[in-house]
């Protein structure tokens, strides 16, 4: 089976044992800001297993794609990616250990068909300071299912992973056990920082065996189950919150259990082909199959750039196609990266000209069977991809050229904080991009050169105390009376832009001062002429019904889910947030959460006029406008 058929044979499996199909939650999570994007298939179920009910019940099921750009650096071997898939099941205080246990065995050995000599599990050893006894019941369960398979799986004690390193694996063990740093969950990770009230407890992780001779034993050690190497690839965890911690930091077993099953689709679908390599399974060959073809090398010869480049083009996919635009902040940022060090990657493949319009088509099409729910732009999102590449393309040939001039100029060939700093500043090539850039080059750097980046950075900034210029509350510079004339004009156009253009538009900031209005949105090409006379048109026909506006104040989860309101940034709001209406309350114009001020009823606007549309950012437009 592909990935694709093993994904949704997962899913039907897990129906038949009762589980209910929830959707997959979106990348870019709105309300948490802890986290950029989704990074595990539990993580937008942590309120259910913290003890909310779920409204499909206490066993659910889903397919959660998700990132972790902490894993970027190590991205070109073979099997760490930073955007990933997990297949996901819970049992929110229904069944436990002697279900779930057999069950996934059963899913990788009768339904994926993998070798149950091949497998090979891990549980938690105990800790008698905090009296957490040894799971012997997951193991005991453990032994009676390979026994059945026909397996003989002998129990081996480890302890620590580095006592594992020395001490390898004895002819017929497929069961070990380690101590919390291997096999218990909290989201504090160890016992000793599991939070007070939180439920916790050990997991059971899976492991599949490519073969002794994957181990470099001179590099890793002996092999074992949790050694580093190439031989044993984690394909699933089992969690089984069966604890509390007290106040007292003592632990308490919980009445109603919950089970958290993560399982790497990619992995899984790896060692279905019997491959190490994560990227020769169908959602990764495709890609590399392509990079083959237009770079005119061989993927053995060029492992560790082809990687990187199908891995970060899938990431930068799935972003666009949720609707994130590239940018300079927060997660439009880490789209940016991807993007950027994909084309870098690229040159150095000696793909000089532009190559995603080519690649991203193969992506799209491995991810059709995704629900629409999650990837809302998918029309949209190549043509986003195209035209960063060209944009970064530009700017890298600039930079280059600047960065060469620089090199020469120094006697000793050498770039310094200070360099990289104007590269950035005045040409617009990134820090870490001229880092990259240097070591790709051999190009020496000063032995301090971040510090003196951020030096000159600091300065900089020093410079501009004027930068904080219109950064008032929604965007006013003050709050006059014209200042408050065009932010009631600012919320009539984005109402407008949804109602003629898209209703998946949304403000993506804005400046107003006593002479014009300013807003930023996100939308991947330019407006038509008609378009754009729509828009005005829509805006003055508002202004002349001279339609109230109101405010009042919500929670914040209210004005989002039941008003409808629109926002920027949920996760930094207060709980009480204040909403402004434009028309009546049952069938509004504009519903938007803001902090005014703002007119109380349109027609003193006078006559909106659009001055002009243009681009602001990569998949970000700019409407600038006056009130005559």
């Amino acid at each position: 089976m592909n990935a694709s058929e093993i994904r949704q044979k997962f899913l039907e499996y897990q129906v038949s044992l009762g589980h209910k199909v929830i959707p997959p939650a979106p990348l870019v999570l709105e309300n948490d800001p802890t986290t950029l994007f989704t990074g595990s298939g539990m993580q937008p179920l942590l309120p259910y297993l913290l003890g909310e009910p779920h409204p499909e019940g206490k066993r659910l099921t889903d397919s959660q794609p998700s990132m972790r750009l902490q894993d970027i650096e190590d991205v070109g071997d073979p099997r760490h990616t930073t955007v990933f898939e997990m297949l996901g099941n819970w049992s929110l205080g229904d069944y436990f250990k002697k279900e779930q246990i057999p069950a996934f065995f059963k899913f990788l050995t009768e339904v994926v068909g993998l070798d149950p000599q091949k497998i090979y599990v891990t549980c938690f050893i105990g800790n008698d300071e905090y009296g957490i006894p040894k799971d012997t019941e997951a193991a005991e369960i453990w032994q009676r299912v390979f026994k059945d398979a026909g397996v003989e799986a002998k129990i081996a004690e480890i302890g620590s992973a580095k006592d594992g390193d020395k001490r390898g694996i004895k002819p017929g063990e497929h069961i070990f056990f380690y101590d919390d740093h291997e096999n218990w969950w909290s989201r504090g990770g160890g016992i000793d920082t599991t939070p007070i009230g939180d439920p916790c407890g050990p997991d059971s992780e899976v492991f599949y065996d490519f073969g002794e001779d994957k181990q470099d034993v001179e590099k890793y050690g002996k092999s074992h189950p949790a050694s580093d190497g190439a031989r044993f690839m984690e394909i699933g965890n089992q969690v089984f919150m069966q604890y509390r911690r007290k106040e007292d930091g003592t632990f308490e077993e919980l009445e109603h259990k919950n089970v958290d099953f993560g399982g790497g689709l990619e992995r899984i679908t790896a060692a279905s082909i019997d491959s190490f390599d994560v990227f020769k399974i169908s959602l990764l060959k495709p890609i590399i199959d392509k990079l083959e073809e237009i770079s005119g090398k061989s993927y053995d010869s060029n492992t560790d750039e082809m990687r990187i480049i199908a891995d970060h083009l899938r990431g930068a996919y799935l972003l666009t196609a949720q609707g994130l635009t590239p940018s300079n902040k927060q997660q439009g940022y880490a789209l940016r990266r991807l993007i950027r060090r994909a084309v870098l990657k690229a040159l150095d493949l000696g793909i000089a000209q532009d190559f995603i319009s080519e690649v991203v088509p193969i992506i799209a099409k491995n991810y059709e069977d995704l629900p629409d729910s999650i990837l809302t732009h998918r029309e949209s999102a190549i043509a986003v991809l195209e035209r960063e590449e060209r944009a970064f393309r530009q700017t890298l040939s600039k930079g280059l050229k600047e960065m060469g001039k620089m090199v020469a100029q120094d006697a000793d060939g050498i770039l310094t904080g200070n360099d990289l700093f104007k590269l950035q500043d005045t040409y617009g090539f990134p820090f870490e991009v001229s880092v990259e850039e240097a070591y790709r080059q051999n190009i020496k750097l000063s032995k301090d050169y971040k510090n003196e980046f951020d030096a000159a950075l600091t300065e900089q900034r020093e410079r501009s105390k004027t930068a904080s210029k219109g950064m008032f509350k929604g965007g006013l510079e003050d709050h006059g009376e014209m200042s408050t004339k065009y932010h009631t004009a600012t919320h009539l156009t984005l109402a407008a832009l949804q109602k003629i253009v898209d209703k998946n538009i949304h403000q993506k900031g804005s400046n107003i001062t006593p002479e014009r209005m300013r807003l930023d949105f996100n939308l991947d090409r330019k407006l038509t002429p008609e378009e754009k006379q729509a828009v005005e048109d829509q805006v003055n026909e508002w202004i002349s019904q001279d339609l109230p506006v109101k405010f009042a104040e919500y929670d914040k989860e209210y004005a989002r889910d039941e008003l409808g309101a629109e926002g920027q940034f949920w996760e930094k709001y207060e709980q009480k947030v204040k909403v402004y209406t434009v028309g009546e309350e049952k069938s509004p114009i504009s519903r938007e959460i803001c902090g005014g001020p703002h007119v109380e009823h349109t027609g003193v606007l006078g006559h909106f006029k659009i001055k002009k549309e243009e681009s602001s950012s990569a998949g970000v437009r700019r409407i600038k406008a006056i009130l005559e």
